[in-house]
């Protein structure tokens, strides 16, 4: 065997165990994770790999960053079969991949360069921007170290791997031996075509060895610094979570029973499921969790890019490359030592971090995974006990009695039912409804156009109890399934056609936390929709020359893909003006009101609320329409401390208004600063 055929043989083949080495320690973590049932909808995991993973999908939300990664993605994707050509012509001269030789290889290679060329400017405009222009949001206030240095050096040895390609070519190309036609490889042999034959000979070999070693070298450091994602990205994304976004996950896939349930939560690294120890793996360090999440930017403890970090951190620390690895049942302490309690209490669930993440990365389930860990161990923030006590007892957060509960509806249409009695509609009110004094005339505004509408409309009164959607999100498991189990119970003992109710929180767990209701679940914004669409509500104009725009409240829009209806009905309102702010939809900015925060004010510098209102102020808006309890409780608040002109409504007082049956259920004083 020549020389130099041995020689790569045997450099790839240290390679190959290197990196197979690498990647058998970094798996080792994942065998100990708990099961997690990642292959069902096939069809679904492959559009969304096509979509978000080779598609970038994600990407142009953040133009310039987009375009750079879009750019060096492709390239990875097209160059890669030049890289094994290249391997291949390390054993034979002239080698090829099959398919790829006479004019289909010349081609190929036309748009390889062009490829190239493209990465090798997309690297240095990424090089630059990262050293000069420095992006705020690569640089999170709570990292205690950089991973900057690990960008450089792979950036650095993406460009050599398009220069080392280009000078192979180029001196092939000034000698005569390749064809010309190739943009950058015809720069390189522009520049040597001053040499003479052995010079082009040597630069040609060189060419070659550089960028095998280059390419080498970059594949096996891959999973040992933050760019592992280079490899892990696509598969997590094809084993993302493609059920509905609002779901939690099961405190054990494996056990069905809570009571079965050894365990309960997330206090170790181990304790993770497989899936969720490869998002942490696969973290690109990009900080758009982080840009987004509303409780970062009020200055609260939490960052989800952090969470991240530091959790790969300690698995990297904990499963080294050389070394002893943890025993069997070994297991690495992470709450308390690593993620503290105040960052896991700062999160309100809006899923906005989810939504940014351009490789799918799961925060939700594990940060609600993490609170069963301290629930269970009783170490709740004093905010919460009472409240959670009060659910206990009463049923709801407010601690009132369970004779009141259906209080609201007296006067209105809508009837409290009996066991035994029927309806064509069970208005679920939640407790925020219920008891609170401002969301009471939310619902009586619901009642009166469901009047108008000729609707029939029950409630369960006394029988319902809260839907649990937070207490199971703060990871009181066991309390939110008694809470399910006593409305599953009153709901049976009913018979009603569809559930509508005008709390997201409730409509999700309704919809996605195991309730059996047999029936259709809808949102107050859906249900109006649907009555104007059928010409059995007529809305005329509000004789209003003010703008109007529409907060998306986290759990409609992002956690069940209600966009939709809201804006249908403000389009229903004859010469309404209205207007989007520039974070709406499913990149709307939460306003604070989730995880029963009304209750639990933590560490912040500002409050969700007051941010958004100032977004609502900047797009020119003097109304700001939401459809959500909590929403509106926490903006009408924020107009009172920020002094902002503006009125807060809900969609069901605007439909009213516009109906012509408000009556005096929304007061002017009520939103007064």
């Amino acid at each position: 065997m020549p020389t130099r055929t041995l020689l790569h043989a045997l450099l790839l083949l240290v390679a190959l165990l290197v990196f197979s080495w690498v990647m058998m320690r970094r798996a080792a973590l994942l065998r100990r994770g708990a099961p997690d049932p990642r292959t069902d909808r096939l069809g679904e995991r492959m559009r969304r790999l096509l979509v978000i993973g080779f598609g970038q999908a994600r990407q142009p939300r953040y133009l310039v960053a987009g375009v750079l990664h879009i750019v060096l993605f492709a390239g990875f994707v097209v160059l890669s079969l030049r890289s094994l050509t290249l391997l291949g012509e390390g054993f034979r001269a002239g080698f090829h991949l099959p398919g790829l030789g006479g004019t289909a290889g010349h081609a190929y290679a036309v748009i390889k360069d062009v490829v190239a060329a493209a990465v090798l400017a997309a690297c240095v405009v990424a090089i630059v921007r990262r050293a000069v222009f420095r992006p705020a949001r690569y640089h999170d206030r709570f990292a205690t170290g950089s991973h900057a240095g690990e960008a450089y050096v792979i950036l650095g040895l993406i460009s050599l791997l398009m220069v080392a390609d280009a000078v192979y070519e180029g001196a092939g190309i000034a000698g005569g031996a390749l064809a010309g036609g190739l943009p950058l490889a015809g720069v390189a042999a522009g520049l040597l075509s001053g040499l003479d034959a052995q010079a082009l000979g040597a630069a040609r070999e060189t060419g070659f060895w550089v960028h095998h070693v280059a390419l080498l070298s970059f594949l096996c450091y891959l999973p040992v610094s933050k760019h592992f994602h280079v490899i892990t990205s696509l598969p997590n994304v094809f084993l993302s979570n493609v059920g509905t976004p609002g779901a939690v996950k099961p405190p054990r896939h494996e056990v069905e029973r809570l009571d079965d349930v050894k365990q309960l939560g997330v206090g170790h690294l181990e304790d993770f499921t497989w899936k969720h120890l490869l998002d942490f793996y696969t973290c690109t360090d990009c900080g758009r969790c982080s840009d987004h999440c509303p409780a970062y930017a009020t200055g609260t403890p939490l960052s989800p890019r952090m969470l991240s970090i530091k959790s790969r951190d300690c698995a990297y620390d904990r499963y080294p490359m050389f070394g002893t690895l943890p025993a069997d049942g070994e297991r690495t302490p992470l709450v308390g030592p690593v993620i503290t309690e105040a960052e896991l209490w700062a999160c309100t669930t809006c899923g906005a971090c989810e939504e940014a993440c351009p490789v799918t990365i799961e925060y939700v389930d594990k940060i609600v995974d993490m609170r069963r860990w301290l629930v269970d161990r009783g170490e709740v923030p004093e905010g919460l006990q009472k409240v959670l006590s009060d659910l206990d007892s009463k049923g709801n957060p407010y601690g009132k009695p369970a004779r009141v509960r259906g209080d609201w509806a007296k006067d209105t249409a809508v009837r409290v039912l009996p066991e035994g009695d029927e309806a064509d509609v069970l208005f679920f009110a939640d407790s925020t409804t219920s008891f609170d004094p401002r969301i009471q005339r939310i619902g009586q505004s619901l009642a009166r156009v469901m009047e108008a509408a000729g609707e029939d409309v029950g409630t369960l009164g006394r029988d319902e109890v809260d839907s649990g959607n937070d207490v199971r999100r703060i990871g009181e498991e066991g309390l939110f399934e008694a809470l399910r189990g006593k409305n599953q119970e009153a709901m049976e003992a009913r018979t009603f056609d569809r559930i509508v109710t005008n709390d997201p929180h409730a409509l999700n767990a309704l919809r996605n936390d195991g309730y059996a209701t047999g029936k259709p679940v809808q949102h107050h914004s859906e249900y109006l929709a649907e009555l104007v669409a059928g010409n059995k509500l007529k809305l005329g104009p509000l004789g209003d020359d003010r703008t109007y725009t529409f907060h998306d409240p986290c759990y409609l829009g992002r956690h069940n893909g209600v966009y939709d209806a809201p804006r249908d009905l403000l389009a229903a309102v004859p010469g309404l003006k209205t207007v989007e702010m520039e974070r709406s939809k499913n990149r709307s900015f939460c306003c604070g009101g989730g995880l029963l925060s009304l209750y639990n004010e933590g560490e912040s510098e500002s409050r969700m609320g007051e941010k958004r209102l100032a977004m609502a102020a900047d797009a020119g808006a003097q109304v700001v329409v939401t459809a959500c309890p909590f929403c509106m409780i926490n903006l009408e608040d924020a107009v009172k401390t920020t002094g902002h002109d503006l009125e807060i409504i809900d969609l069901a007082e605007l439909v009213a208004r516009s109906a012509g049956v408000a009556g005096d259920v929304s007061r002017p004083e009520d939103n007064a600063s």
